[in-house]
């Protein structure tokens, strides 16, 4: 088992390789035309020079992202990655706050509140007409008179 190890490294490495200059974009390919890169990639595979070289030489650098590992993802001429700040300390956030809980939201929550305190009310009514001896749960159709 062993021994087939190393030639399915190279295999992995070649496909890697292949795949990855086929999905790079033209205008990033560093050094030669990108259909060159391929023809190299594939043509020299087996030896290991082509994917070695177009991981080398072809693919486009990535740029690193705060100084630490390289990013997956290049920000190709979109300016410095924008520093991450927490919502507490990040003033458009907070704003946003403030304009979603604007002065209808406590005007409805007020209503809702009350609307749920008058059911309540009449609940509690029903239960003590339950609980004198009326079977029906009250005197007649009728529902007890919201208070408000």
């Amino acid at each position: 088992m062993l021994r087939y190890l190393p030639f399915l490294l190279i295999l992995a490495l070649w496909i890697y390789a292949f795949i990855d200059c086929l999905n790079t974009p033209e205008n990033q390919v560093r050094g030669l035309p990108k259909i060159a890169w391929v023809f190299i990639i594939l043509l020299f595979g087996e030896v290991l020079i082509g994917p070695v070289a177009w991981l080398v030489a072809g693919r486009p650098r990535r740029e690193h992202a705060g100084g630490g590992a390289p990013s997956p993802w290049p920000r190709a001429g979109r300016g410095p990655a924008p520093k991450w700040v927490a919502p507490d300390d990040n003033p458009d956030f907070l704003r946003s706050l403030k304009d979603e809980g604007g002065k209808d939201e406590g005007k409805k929550d007020e209503a809702h509140l009350k609307d749920w305190e008058d059911d309540l009310r009449r609940r509690e009514e029903e239960l003590r007409r339950k609980e004198n001896g009326s079977p029906d749960g009250g005197e007649g159709d009728t529902p007890p008179p919201k208070k408000g």
